[in-house]
C-alpha cells in the first residue's frame, strides 16, 4: 500500500469520527488567534483559553496592546509559561503589525513568519483558520502521528509537512489537520498507546512506532 493510498483510507476514518472540527482556541479575529497560537506554545489550550480573556479584556488589538507594557502583559500570561519570551513576542508582534500592516494581521506566509514569535506552525494555523489559506500546520501530535502512521519519516515538523501535503489533497488539509490533532489527543497519544485498540494504528498496516 502506498503512502497516498493509506492516507486515503486514514482521512475516511477522521471524517466519520470527526465530521465537524471546532478551532480549539478561542478567538474573535485574526489578531486575536495569532496571540493566542503565541501562547499556546508548551501550553495547553485549555489554559491558553483560560488566560486570553483576561488578556483580551484589557488589549484585544495591537493598539491596546502596545499601551501595556511588557512586564504587564507577562503578568497576565504567566499561567500559559515562557511568559517573558512570550509577552515580549505579543508585544513587539503588535508594534510591527501597526507600523507595516495598519494594525492588521496581513494574510501571507512570509509576512506572518516574519513577526516575532512566529514560527512556521503559528503562520499556518493563522493562514488556515483565520484567512481558510490551504496550510498544514504541523504541531507534536501531527508530527508523532505521521511518523507513527508510516505517511512520513521526518525528522522534524518542516519534513513531516512536505511529506503530509504530498498525500493528502490540498482542499482538506486546513480540516485535517484539526482532525488530527483531535484523533491524537483521544485515541493516540504519545503515552499509554494501545496500538490494538486505535481506530487507525490497529487497521493498514500501520506502523506503531513511537518518535
Amino acid at each position: 500500500m502506498t503512502r497516498q493510498q493509506k492516507a486515503a483510507k486514514i482521512a475516511i476514518i477522521l471524517d466519520d469520527l470527526y465530521p465537524n472540527v471546532p478551532i480549539p482556541l478561542e478567538h474573535e479575529d485574526p489578531y486575536t488567534l495569532l496571540v493566542a497560537v503565541i501562547l499556546s506554545a508548551q501550553c495547553t489550550d485549555i489554559r491558553v483559553n483560560q488566560i486570553t480573556p483576561l488578556l483580551f479584556e484589557k488589549a484585544k488589538n495591537p493598539y491596546d496592546m502596545v499601551r501595556l507594557s511588557i512586564e504587564e502583559i507577562a503578568d497576565i500570561i504567566r499561567p500559559c509559561g515562557l511568559a517573558p519570551s512570550k509577552s515580549k513576542g505579543i508585544y513587539n508582534t503588535s508594534q510591527i503589525l501597526i507600523d507595516k500592516y495598519d494594525g492588521i494581521v496581513p494574510n501571507t506566509f512570509e509576512a506572518l513568519n516574519a513577526l516575532p514569535s512566529v514560527g512556521r506552525k503559528t503562520a499556518n494555523v493563522v493562514l488556515s483558520q483565520a484567512f481558510g489559506v490551504p496550510a498544514f500546520p504541523v504541531d507534536t501530535h501531527i508530527h508523532r502521528l505521521a511518523y507513527r502512521w508510516g505517511l512520513s519519516n521526518g525528522k522534524n515538523p518542516d519534513q513531516t509537512e512536505k511529506d503530509l501535503t504530498k498525500v493528502f489533497p490540498k482542499e482538506s488539509w486546513n480540516k485535517l489537520h484539526l482532525q488530527i490533532i483531535y484523533f491524537g489527543r483521544e485515541y493516540c497519544p504519545a503515552r499509554g498507546h494501545h496500538p490494538n485498540e486505535c481506530p487507525i494504528c490497529s487497521k493498514y498496516g500501520v506502523k506503531n512506532r513511537m518518535k
